[in-house]
């Protein structure tokens, strides 16, 4: 989300079931994370789902999966602790680097040398995660426009997970997470982090004001009015239906221009999707 939802590794053994998880428990639950998340849970998600949510009622002490599924009726809280819990979040910074290669040669560079092109740059990470796709963006433009304060440039960064976008927003990271961050980029847009980690860096303050961080639901309305000159939508659509995905990109769709940009993720494609792009690189694709 990354990524806004990703259905999480590690299951649960049948024979050390700690709580008793019925047909009906996993339909509904299953019913409820696609409506809230649109994430599609075969039945190979089973064992997953229970896995995840029997930490949930731990931490509730509740004794039974139906209380459980009371409580989401009435309780918005736990329904935003149900997400939280079903999906994960893996990231990087410039992961597919491909896509900031093409943002800084294909997009950024013609804006630059055109003397009436535009100075109005908006970009929507509509995944972020973590944050590190929302900087590496940023870092990007910071370090191709000639002069950043000249332009009015702003990077949406949304995500349906509360508790990674505090992360987000702190934007601190353990030095191990900066591999693929040069020395140059981690001396220009990081600074010590302060907190009393050893290793740690948090990302510095130009970069970081480029971005304003929003939770979003994407199965909800889009409240942003666009245009959005580029989208980055990665490793999201791959957990949703069809159904789900066409619903998605004829939203977003709308906020485009023909010419705009969308980036998705290395094992997604809107083949049979949406006819309202066209595929112009490696899952790159173009407003028509």
């Amino acid at each position: 989300m990354t990524n806004q939802a990703a259905p999480l590794p590690g299951a649960s053994s049948l024979r050390t079931r700690e709580f008793a998880f019925g047909e009906d428990d996993f339909q509904a639950l299953r019913t409820l994370v696609k409506s809230l998340t649109g994430i599609h849970l075969t039945e190979q998600k089973r064992e997953l789902v229970y896995g995840r949510l029997t930490r949930r009622l731990r931490a509730l002490r509740l004794h039974t999966f139906a209380e459980y599924r009371e409580l989401l009726t009435h309780d918005q809280q736990e329904v935003t602790e149900l997400c939280n819990a079903i999906t994960t979040n893996l990231t990087s910074f410039f992961r597919e680097p491909h896509h900031f290669h093409y943002l800084r040669d294909q997009w950024l560079a013609p804006l630059i040398t055109d003397p009436h092109g535009t100075r109005r740059l908006r970009v929507w990470s509509a995944a972020c995660s973590s944050g590190e796709e929302p900087y590496s963006i940023a870092m990007t433009l910071l370090e191709t426009l000639p002069h950043p304060e000249r332009w009015d440039v702003r990077v949406l960064a949304t995500d349906l997970d509360s508790e990674v976008l505090d992360r987000a927003r702190r934007g601190i990271y353990p030095r191990e997470r900066l591999n693929g961050v040069s020395a140059e980029r981690q001396a220009r847009f990081f600074r010590d982090s302060g907190d009393g980690r050893s290793g740690s860096l948090q990302i510095a303050p130009e970069p970081a004001a480029l971005i304003t961080f929003k939770q979003l639901n994407l199965m909800q309305s889009l409240p942003m009015k666009g245009p959005l000159d580029v989208v980055f939508c990665r490793n999201v659509v791959i957990y949703f239906d069809k159904e789900t995905q066409r619903d998605l990109f004829a939203r977003i769709s709308r906020l485009q221009r023909p010419g705009d940009l969308l980036f998705l993720g290395h094992s997604e494609s809107l083949f049979k999707v949406s006819d309202s792009y066209a595929l112009i690189g490696k899952s790159i694709y173009r407003r028509v």
